[in-house]
């Protein structure tokens, strides 16, 4: 059975938020002694209740006076760094929430336009007469970017071969282009342009 999502609320009821509190204060003093021991830092815990006459600590009170004084030491800038209470807390959550969805906003819009660039090209034509000047612009730039991107792959297939003919070998050259085909194998000799061409487009497929 799945756990139910807790309402991050003040508990009213007196009895309710005391058995929370004594759950939570458990779970917690676990949490920081595994992160103690799993990560090899200096950790502790100190916790006020009005339930208790005496706040309690962990680990101990030797321990405790170590980590606040080494804490101490540090500047004003170093102490304030991280940290941070209730509110900014959820500030940052709210942050980067909106940071998540501006990004799923971008990729989907770079999706939509890719299923319309596709639409276009087998219709020939501009398919949707419904799209507005921002989507036309979005539409012609992702156009440039396949656009680019298929020149650059094009450019490096058909780089020439840097690989050099042996004086000691007796096959004639002339005429004769070598290229490595797609599976990583020895160079394969064609003679003449078009063959060499036939196989180009025959790898790309």
């Amino acid at each position: 059975m799945t756990r139910r999502k807790v309402k991050l609320a003040f508990i009213v009821n007196d009895a309710a938020r005391k058995i929370t509190y004594k759950k939570r204060k458990k779970s917690l003093l676990k949490m920081v002694d595994e992160l103690s021991t799993l990560c090899g830092i200096e950790a502790c815990a100190i916790i006020y209740s009005p339930y208790d006459s005496q706040p309690e600590i962990w680990p101990s009170p030797c321990g405790v006076q170590n980590v606040l004084s080494k804490f101490r030491t540090m500047s004003e800038f170093g102490q304030r760094n991280k940290m941070v209470n209730q509110e900014t807390f959820l500030k940052q959550r709210v942050l980067k929430g909106k940071e998540q969805l501006n990004k799923q906003r971008r990729d989907n819009k770079e999706k939509e336009m890719s299923m319309h660039m596709f639409e276009c090209l087998n219709a020939g034509k501009i398919v949707s007469s419904n799209m507005s000047k921002v989507d036309l612009n979005n539409l012609s730039w992702m156009i440039d970017m396949k656009l680019k991107d298929i020149g650059r792959r094009l450019d490096t297939a058909l780089l020439p071969p840097q690989a050099s003919a042996s004086p000691n070998e007796d096959i004639e050259m002339n005429n004769v282009d070598t290229t490595v085909n797609s599976h990583g194998d020895e160079p394969i000799l064609f003679d003449n342009e078009a063959n060499l061409e036939n196989e180009f487009w025959s790898n790309l497929l």
